[in-house]
């Protein structure tokens, strides 16, 4: 749940990127709203994909009963199918993934899925009839849905699926039940118990706002103790939570808000302006309707798994603090396993290091994909 608190907290501020800055400023054009629709025309053409053997389609499928968005990218439809599960519920990485997916696309064939009441899916249905069917087991028979499909688009029998923050969750979970169609599980920001997850985070975010003398957090955060504790867990109170933790870098290492990803949205080549409205819309209809569910959420009595896993551990990650899934890691069972620790990332890892990312990927993922033709 990435976006809660941060959308209700930050400071709206007018952050570019580097690199679409450069190419505007050599033109001479100013970089104002108008010219947003330039930049994603200039990063569309860039990232077009232009190999005799490659893909690269967007299309809806009916996924669940509705119609559900799903964006595939490759150089070469040999390389493995990678399977990205999104966090929030309802945060789409498909307008993100521009900013760090493009090496990705050498060595796999990456699929972004926007999930139901999420982005792009949002908008192709009905959110009256979408808000019933927002339970965690609808989004794990989606997952398994999505990888079916793939499996026959593209004639591979396994994926590598990929989850991240939320959408490990429900990714787990689907690899648990269909082990037979993954080459290998990644959690970045994995979730293995929600309740000490946000035990961790509170903690942190009072110490440190102790140590620094913040009065204002400090009291804030001593307003909802003992937290999480024994009842039930409100929106409002998991945002003050998360105001502070991840002020105080848990969510962007080293800074006190990620505006600059909350942004990105506004410049993919994947989405209009109407899309990216509807992440919010989304949030605001997921929420409420997953938060009993995903406080009960605790994969520590799993100790077997069927598939080689591996983690992306943030150092300063306490959106979905690392300490735990290291632990878990250590006591499972599984036929090949390897915590990988980014030393300068929180929960945004693919954007924070992506060097160590794509590294990471090449060297100990793509392996563990059968090189047999077909899978």
């Amino acid at each position: 749940m990435i976006r809660l608190a941060v959308r209700c907290a930050r400071v709206a501020r007018h952050i570019g990127t580097a690199a679409v800055l450069s190419m505007l400023l050599v033109s001479g054009a100013a970089f104002a709203e108008g010219s947003f629709a330039e930049a994603r025309n200039i990063i569309a053409d860039m990232q077009r994909i232009v190999t005799p053997n490659g893909v690269q389609e967007t299309f809806a499928a009916r996924i669940g009963g509705i119609d559900q968005w799903i964006s595939v990218r490759g150089r070469d439809r040999n390389n493995p199918v990678l399977l990205f599960v999104h966090g929030g519920p309802a945060s789409p990485a498909m307008p993100v993934a521009w900013t760090f997916q493009r090496p990705w696309e050498e060595y796999f064939t990456v699929v972004q899925w926007d999930q139901r009441a999420a982005g792009k899916t949002y908008q192709a249905n009905d959110p009256d009839e979408v808000a019933p069917t927002i339970r965690i087991e609808r989004f794990v028979a989606d997952t398994l849905e999505v990888i079916d499909l793939l499996r026959a688009r593209y004639g591979k029998r396994k994926v590598i699926l990929v989850g991240h923050s939320w959408g490990t969750i429900i990714a787990l979970q689907a690899a648990i039940e269909r082990p037979k169609w993954i080459h290998a599980y990644i959690g970045i920001g994995q979730v293995i118990s929600v309740n000490e997850n946000e035990r961790i985070g509170y903690e942190y975010a009072l110490s440190t706002a102790r140590a620094e003398g913040n009065d204002v957090a400090v009291r804030e955060l001593e307003a909802i103790a003992p937290y999480p504790g024994e009842a039930p867990l409100t929106r409002e109170r998991i945002i003050q939570q998360r105001k502070w933790a991840q002020h105080y870098g848990g969510l962007s290492a080293y800074r006190n808000d990620s505006t600059y990803y909350f942004r990105a949205p506004r410049l993919s080549p994947e989405y209009g302006a109407e899309d990216v409205a509807a992440i919010d819309k989304g949030n605001v209809l997921t929420l409420g309707r997953i938060l009993e569910q995903w406080m009960a959420v605790d994969f520590r009595q799993v100790k077997e798994v069927a598939f080689p896993v591996v983690m992306f551990l943030g150092r300063h990650d306490y959106t979905t603090p690392s300490e735990p899934t290291a632990q878990w890691l250590q006591q499972v069972s599984a036929p090949a396993k390897r915590a990988v620790w980014f030393e300068d990332s929180s929960h945004l890892i693919p954007i924070e290091e992506p060097g160590k990312v794509l590294m990471t990927l090449v060297q100990h993922v793509r392996p563990l994909a059968e090189t047999r033709p077909g899978e």
